[in-house]
């Protein structure tokens, strides 16, 4: 009997010893967005970075903080959760549109990347030391809020990074006022 449909392939031995399977990123991808043991999505390393290298622009719609304000949170559940960047005291980079890879980078109290402003208002992460392949990539967000700094918002802008430097918050740390030193 003919027909259209190929013979389904015998099944193919395999070899006493299996090799390792290779993941290799395509042409010039160097990072993903996968889950993460942090905070919901991270981005990861798919090729070694080098310290000093630029990773990724941070990018979306420029609006100023009042129409940022006026936006539904990003994610419902999580109110405190954004993709702004702030870029100045009137404008942010809303990552939520059309934004890069770079608005799933989580925060980390012990950070191996920083993000760099620029005079013109862009943004971009670079590797503060070397980074491995598998590597979830992060920066201290150090976030401003307006008004007084109490154990409760700590606790809402709360961190899990896990590093060793961890302060528990996605704040800013506080400023450890210098003792004066008495002249005799």
């Amino acid at each position: 009997m003919n027909s259209m449909y190929p013979k389904k392939a015998p099944p193919l031995k395999s070899p006493a010893k299996t090799q390792p399977t290779v993941t290799v990123p395509p042409r010039g991808r160097r990072i993903q967005v996968r889950r993460s043991g942090i905070h919901g999505k991270g981005v990861f390393a798919l090729l070694p970075i080098a310290e000093g290298e630029t990773i990724i622009e941070y990018t979306g719609k420029v609006i100023t903080w009042k129409q940022a304000q006026k936006l539904p949170p990003h994610i419902p559940d999580e109110p405190n959760h954004t993709f702004f960047f702030h870029i100045d005291d009137k404008h942010v980079i809303d990552g939520n549109d059309g934004g890069s890879a770079a608005k799933w980078i989580n925060h980390a109290c012990g950070p191996n990347c920083e993000a760099d402003e620029t005079d013109d208002g862009r943004v971009f992460i670079k590797a503060l030391r070397d980074i491995e392949p598998g590597e979830e990539l992060n920066y201290d967000y150090g976030l401003i809020l307006e008004g007084r700094q109490t154990k409760k918002t700590e606790k809402e802008f709360g961190c899990h990074c896990g590093t060793p430097e961890c302060r528990g918050t996605m704040l800013a740390g506080k400023k450890k006022k210098k003792k004066k030193s008495k002249k005799k």
